[in-house]
């Protein structure tokens, strides 16, 4: 693994030029420990609550702990968070079959939902969507335009946080905050999801605090700190959370079953690190866009834009240069460095994906990893990194093997 000289000097430079907006970084840092910590304190977490317990899981004191650090992170008033939802695909599939009935309205108001929700809604032809049970879906996007009137016929109302494979800029959580305003005025009785994968501890406050009734994401993005196994959260207003209970299991018995298999302290221990990891990954995110701006390439979002998850965009442009960062960047991985990435068809996508990923939780986003669709504009996503340092090897070693395409 050799980075040209070339490349180093180029790093150097902008890495002393980035040192005001990594100071910022970590004072949104600062502020998100210590609400994490208030969390932890105001639950009284103690060495007990990490037993082991299995079969129903029936009264499991750490997994109340856990749902009361989550809530009181997310100030909400409930929180359902468990190893038995796997994924933030999974976590939004809960939440929407909970929330939506029969010729209910789902409106996604950030445009179409990521690959992954298309055969949730109904976009793509799968089987179990919400179309098949009579679920009406439409959307528009609000960083092109505002459609009240199909804010007024919507029941759930989903906000997508994260610009996804769509290389559009994410929604912060100010633009949340008047977005949701809006749609109060003009639909009071809709609940409001927000989708809020990749986009935890990258602001100072989260989107319930701007108004939003639901929040639900993945524990192997950034509120896993790179440790939590698996697992996934739904925190919101109580009357949601129990309607949305009875997806979790079943309906009757909700929130009351589900062991945590020994997982509160893994749960707990990976939330308490999410506000250092998260900052890393955002200087890593930082230092890749300026790097490849300067580059030729285009970014987004570009290294002096307010951000609001940890995702960086690079326009590569063709296949042949987006395998080479991909493969450049699984190089650098201290787990399986030496695979070959190839695209490949996985479970919930529509197009073949490339996916590099030397992770130590299979999956893991917010260990450093870099994923794209094989389609135009052939754009790689890259995102995590548990050590800044690492995030700008990657990136030092992909922009030198491009060099020499």
């Amino acid at each position: 693994m050799k980075v040209s000289k070339e490349i180093i000097n180029i790093g150097e430079r902008i890495e002393d030029e980035l040192k005001d907006i990594f100071i910022e970084v970590d004072k949104i840092r600062e502020k998100n420990f210590l609400k994490v910590l208030n969390a932890f304190q105001d639950a009284r977490v103690h060495d007990v609550d990490f037993r082991d317990t299995s079969g129903y899981g029936y009264n499991d004191p750490g997994r109340d702990k856990v749902e009361k650090v989550y809530a009181g992170i997310f100030k909400t008033e409930s929180a359902i968070v468990r190893p038995q939802i796997v994924s933030g695909t999974h976590a939004i599939s809960t939440t929407l079959f909970g929330l939506l009935r029969p010729e209910n309205l789902l409106l996604y108001i950030t445009g179409e939902p990521y690959e992954t929700g298309e055969g949730i809604v109904g976009i793509r032809n799968v089987e179990g969507s919400l179309k098949e049970f009579g679920v009406q879906f439409d959307y528009f996007d609000i960083r092109e335009a505002f459609d009240s009137e199909k804010v007024s016929k919507a029941n759930v109302i989903a906000i997508q946080r994260s610009g996804g494979y769509s290389f559009k800029r994410s929604i912060g959580v100010e633009e949340m905050r008047e977005t949701i305003k809006r749609v109060r005025e003009i639909n009071p009785a809709a609940c409001i999801m927000v989708d809020n994968c990749y986009g935890e501890f990258v602001e100072p406050i989260e989107p319930v605090e701007a108004g939003a009734d639901v929040v639900v994401g993945s524990l192997i993005k950034n509120m896993g700190g790179g440790i939590t196994p698996t697992g996934g959260y739904i925190a919101g207003k109580e009357k949601y959370l129990r309607r949305i209970e009875a997806m979790l299991t079943a309906p009757g018995i909700g929130r009351e079953i589900g062991p945590m298999l020994g997982l509160s302290r893994l749960f707990l221990q990976g939330v308490f690190f999410a506000p250092l990891v998260v900052s890393n990954a955002l200087k890593g995110a930082v230092f890749a866009a300026k790097l490849f701006e300067e580059l030729g390439f285009e970014v987004k979002p570009r290294f002096n834009d307010k951000r609001s998850d940890i995702v960086q965009a690079i326009k590569l442009g063709t296949p042949e240069r987006l395998i080479a960062f991909a493969q450049a960047v699984q190089s650098v991985s201290p787990v399986d460095f030496d695979a070959e990435v190839e695209p490949s068809l996985l479970a919930g996508y529509g197009n073949k994906i490339l996916m590099a990923a030397g992770t130590f939780v299979q999956g893991s986003s917010i260990e450093l990893s870099a994923d794209a669709p094989m389609k135009e504009p052939y754009a790689a996503y890259l995102q995590g990194g548990i050590y800044y340092e690492h995030s700008k090897m990657a990136s030092l070693y992909a922009a030198s093997v491009l060099k020499n395409l």
